[in-house]
């Protein structure tokens, strides 16, 4: 796996994502992976706690990690990394960046050259976003 950074903050390449399942009966660690049904309040008390957040992509067309990682920035005010692991594209390199994630989990046959070009596709955006774009 390689780490492709979409925000420009230093991201955690060190850290080890402790499955939900498993922290959510006795919290433990600052990195957790985080499925797509969970809803992201149920970590409102332990945010500050946690340096990394792995949203997971399960299929392509399952896009609530979207959703989870706009709520983390936006109504939870999560400043830690939001990292994305599974299924995605280059072409969604730029929703990725306005939703919040930080960084996004490559396999290393992935080609970066690809999401550098996504990412620079577009100069200016209509729509508020989760993430101040400069």
């Amino acid at each position: 796996m390689k780490l492709f950074n979409l925000s420009g903050r230093k991201t955690l390449e060190e850290a080890s994502p402790v499955a939900f399942a498993d922290w959510k009966d006795a919290p433990h660690g600052t990195a957790i992976s985080l499925p797509q049904d969970v809803e992201v309040e149920d970590l409102r008390s332990h945010l500050n706690e946690l340096t990394l957040i792995v949203l997971e992509f399960p299929i392509f067309r399952d896009g609530r990690a979207f959703t989870q990682a706009r709520s983390l920035r936006e109504y939870e005010g999560y400043k830690g990394e939001i990292r994305a692991s599974g299924h995605l594209l280059p072409d969604q390199a730029i929703h990725l960046k306005r939703c919040g994630f930080d960084s996004v989990a490559l396999p290393e046959e992935a080609n970066t050259q690809d999401w550098d070009e996504q990412l620079s596709r577009y100069q200016f955006y209509y729509q508020n976003t989760a993430v101040s774009l400069v």
